[in-house]
């Protein structure tokens, strides 16, 4: 019985860091790039997108759809930094365990 009482209190510790970690990764932020800077996009960690940074020089160009290509291209790698960073964040308190619904 003493056994099972440790683990509910390793696991509720478990469930209080990961809370934390979720928290702070959504104050935190990463930058992804796509036409050479031409466009920059900032995402958090809660995958929230926070800006989009756009060179003039792309409107000047006048090619709509290569803005939109370039926005797109830089809205996903944004993303995807964001998703493998909470992974790492959370790997560290999982030992790389994948516990569903956590990220």
């Amino acid at each position: 019985m003493r056994g099972m009482q440790d683990m509910l209190r390793q696991a509720q510790m478990m469930q209080k860091k990961l809370a934390t970690i979720q928290d702070e990764l959504k104050t935190r932020e990463v930058q992804a790039t796509s036409g050479g800077g031409m466009v920059t996009v900032t995402a958090t960690g809660g995958q929230e997108i926070v800006s989009i940074a756009i060179d003039k020089s792309v409107l000047e160009a006048g090619d709509v759809e290569m803005l939109q290509d370039l926005v797109l291209a830089a809205v996903r790698d944004a993303l995807k930094k964001a998703k493998a960073m909470n992974e790492e964040e959370m790997g560290k308190i999982t030992g790389g365990m994948k516990i569903p619904g956590m990220f």
